[in-house]
């Protein structure tokens, strides 16, 4: 059984790219969007550290629309006060009650949660022999573990059949996740994450343009 280290190597995931860690190698693309996964995991699974904050400090982009939305991201850790962060982290994510952001695949498919949504994913989990390990009381349509079960399924870490990071988006991530991202940019009261939001969403849009392309 394969196993979702979720919330555990976060440091060590980010730390694997950086510094320069959003600046592509044309031969290390699958390794850049396995990376950028694991970032986008790392950032809506826990508030960040000062590691991963000095990390993304350090990283750098480029002139397209995903280096402008990386580098946005580096300038925001750079100056981030890493209370002012897990602030932002605990009213968008968990809140008194919940959060004002809900990173669950059955709340945005369905408007509640545990629901038929929650029941694919782990079907398709199965299927592929993936679990949760690293103590994740969360749902498995939590979207931390759906965005590191594709950093694992791009990178070639869980051995699967040729296309099946393809599949796995388009039913799990495609129909919500860009609207998640999209509410965390929006959100007025927040910083940071609003650049991890316009970050998530600018990567999101070229995975759905790239995988549309293989179809």
């Amino acid at each position: 059984m394969r196993s979702v280290e979720l919330l555990r190597e976060d440091e060590a995931n980010l730390a694997s790219g950086a510094p320069g860690m959003m600046q592509p190698v044309a031969d290390d693309v699958d390794l850049l969007r396995a990376h950028l996964y694991d970032v986008l995991a790392a950032l809506i699974g826990r508030a960040p550290s000062d590691d991963i904050l000095s990390l993304l400090a350090a990283s750098a982009g480029d002139g397209s629309p995903l280096g402008k939305a990386c580098s946005s991201l580096a300038g925001e850790a750079a100056g981030a006060d890493l209370a002012k962060v897990g602030r932002e982290y605990f009213d968008l994510f968990v809140g008194v009650g919940r959060g004002e952001v809900v990173p669950h695949a059955s709340y945005y498919l369905t408007g509640f949660l545990n629901e038929r949504p929650l029941a694919r994913i782990r079907q398709d989990l199965a299927r592929l022999g993936i679990e949760a390990t690293g103590g994740m009381s969360e749902p498995e349509d939590h979207v931390a573990m759906l965005l590191e079960t594709m950093a694992g399924l791009v990178s070639g870490r869980f051995e699967t059949d040729l296309g099946e990071d393809r599949i796995f988006f388009e039913r799990h991530l495609k129909p919500w996740v860009g609207r998640l991202f999209d509410d965390v940019a929006a959100n007025p009261r927040s910083s940071f994450y609003r650049a991890a939001g316009d970050l998530g969403r600018t990567f999101i849009d070229i995975e759905a343009q790239a995988y549309a392309l293989d179809a």
